[in-house]
């Protein structure tokens, strides 16, 4: 069994930051690419950011600038940094992860989600 949990979710005013971690725990053999998605009420799940297993990192354009995914592999564990943040930006963080476990079989997994709200 593999899990993912998400922390450091809350609330914070416009223009303020966060950081999200993501903890993978479990019969883990190694974690791929991970990557952090928002769902906004109402809408459907969208990406974020991605990071592979050496680093590389992309972002979706509404928070290239902004936000700041890093990852600890001795630790197994993903951050999100989010500066600057705008109301539009309310939503549940999920965090996913590609992980292959002990029996080397290679499992998509998910958090259950952290809510970030954005307000004055």
């Amino acid at each position: 069994q593999v899990q993912l949990v998400e922390s450091g979710g809350g609330l914070v005013q416009p223009g303020g930051s966060l950081r999200l971690s993501c903890a993978a725990s479990g019969s883990i053999f190694s974690v791929n690419a991970m990557g952090w998605y928002r769902q906004a009420p109402g809408k459907q799940r969208e990406w974020v950011a991605a990071i592979t297993s050496d680093g590389s990192t992309d972002y979706a354009d509404s928070v290239k600038g902004r936000f700041t995914i890093s990852r600890d592999n001795a630790k197994n564990t993903m951050y999100l940094q989010m500066n600057s943040l705008k109301p539009e930006a309310t939503a549940i963080y999920y965090c996913n992860a590609g992980v292959r476990d002990r029996t080397g079989w290679v499992r998509d997994c998910w958090g259950r989600g952290t809510q970030i709200a954005v307000s004055s």
